[in-house]
């Protein structure tokens, strides 16, 4: 541990955790990514095999997650530095270099969100896909872009920089409620649509065939999702949980974040693909900018779509937001756990260098693409991998009494957690692991490098 001792605040209260960290869960991982990647994926079937990832890796992982932080009450570098042996100690770095990866373009998304907020209240979306694309292609690069980039990560300053009770606490508070009321009222409003018949069939009716004939591309797929969606190898819930006090039960708080997470997600599709189907877009549209130009063209076709796309993607701003603030607290922690840093001026310096190095993802969207591939295919599962493997294998009787405390004698349930990890957990992480490399791989092959040469 660092020799330096900082006074750390707490969670004020339970549901302050668990808001904030439904919050970092809820965010762009469930609003954008989960629908565009249930469409590429083939819907149904892979939202079985998303359930099952959560169900049989996302809790137990979520779990060797919450144990690290509050056991050590660090970040995670300090955290690995403290319980690490050999190179152990370094893990915590990969979730530093996944953060800034992933915030360096999740700005540059969540600045489209903003832009799509306004544009719903303006000028209204372009109706036939084509024309949205093109509205979508003016709208995602450029300088107009990189304004509102830079706008969001000034948002992230503010909250961040006011510190756990004033800043984040008080914002999820807010945010997490909204989201959720927000999205049921566009839920009701969906199943009334013309096309949610046949989307919910779409959606909840898994043709088995299809997913075992493409499961090498689903599992790395539901696995990267798992992980995205509950924030889990990017080291916020290590540095979420070493806020908490000893009298919190763990599995009680990851049981709840999971459950609404989950609901989320499922709620999210249910609100997007009757749409989608009502205006005959299609939901298979690949691409991370899928819901802003299958959905936005789908507004487009319905009336009063304007005021209806902006509620939408203001939803999804705010969903931005509570993530955000928990991947930007990764870096700050860090800086004001073992350096003493001052939380406002390095949340500012943090944002600074943000700003700089998304403006690669903000130059062209095979570029932020390419981000994308690399922190969602390998760099998540990496340190998902990294943290269970330690955790299960040289670190499990720790693992075992953390977990313990709040909750009482775990018996063997304890035991039967560290080889849940150990075993299946790991096990699963590997195979997803080589998956998303190899379509990392295919991906700078078969687009990225014949981009380079377009250029």
């Amino acid at each position: 541990m660092s020799s330096l001792t900082i006074d750390r605040e707490q969670w004020s209260t339970r549901t302050g955790f668990v808001l904030a960290a439904v919050g970092s869960a809820v965010g762009l991982g469930n609003i954008w990514r989960f629908p565009f990647v249930t469409g590429e994926s083939g819907g149904a079937g892979f939202l079985l095999v998303y359930l099952l990832f959560i169900l049989i890796v996302g809790l137990p992982a979520m779990l060797a997650e919450f144990v690290v932080g509050r056991h050590t009450e660090r970040n995670p570098v300090g955290a690995f530095r403290e319980i690490g042996r050999g190179v152990w100690k370094y893990v915590g770095w990969v979730f530093v270099v996944t953060t800034f990866v992933i915030m360096s373009y999740y700005s540059v998304i969540a600045g489209w969100t903003i832009r799509y907020t306004i544009l719903g209240l303006e000028d209204g979306y372009a109706a036939d896909p084509e024309a949205a694309g093109e509205q979508f292609g003016a709208l995602a690069q450029g300088l107009e872009a990189m304004g509102f980039h830079a706008l969001f990560l000034l948002a992230i300053v503010v909250i961040v920089g006011l510190g756990i009770r004033q800043g984040i606490e008080l914002a999820v508070k807010v945010m997490v409620p909204a989201i959720i009321a927000i999205l049921l009222l566009l839920t009701v409003w969906a199943a009334t649509l013309g096309g949610a018949g046949e989307a919910y069939s779409y959606y909840l009716s898994p043709d088995f065939g299809e997913l075992a004939a493409n499961w090498t591309t689903v599992l790395p797929a539901a696995a990267g999702q798992a992980f995205f969606t509950l924030s889990l190898g990017f080291g916020i819930m290590i540095t979420y949980a070493s806020y908490l006090g000893e009298d919190r039960n763990l599995g009680k708080d990851g049981g709840i974040i999971i459950g609404f997470d989950t609901a989320i997600a499922f709620i999210v599709g249910l609100v997007v693909f009757p749409i989608l189907f009502t205006a005959g877009v299609d939901p298979g549209e690949p691409g991370v900018g899928a819901i802003f130009i299958s959905l936005a063209a789908a507004f487009g076709e319905l009336g009063g779509g304007g005021v209806l796309g902006a509620i939408f993607f203001g939803t999804v701003v705010i969903a931005a937001l509570s993530s955000a603030i928990s991947l930007t607290e990764v870096v700050v922690s860090y800086a004001v756990d073992e350096h003493g840093a001052d939380r406002f001026r390095v949340t500012a310096l943090i944002c600074g260098a943000l700003f700089v190095l998304g403006l690669v993802p903000a130059y062209d969207i095979v570029l932020l693409e390419l981000y994308d591939g690399l922190a969602d295919g390998v760099l998540l599962v990496l340190g998902g991998l990294l943290v269970t493997a330690y955790v299960s294998w040289y670190w499990s009787k720790e693992a075992i009494d953390e977990l313990g405390k709040g909750i009482g004698n775990l018996g063997t349930i304890g035991t039967y957690w560290i080889w849940l990890v150990r075993i299946p957990v790991v096990i699963v992480l590997i195979v997803s692991l080589a998956l998303g490399i190899v379509d990392y791989i295919e991906f700078i092959s078969d687009v990225f490098v014949p981009w380079l040469e377009d250029q």
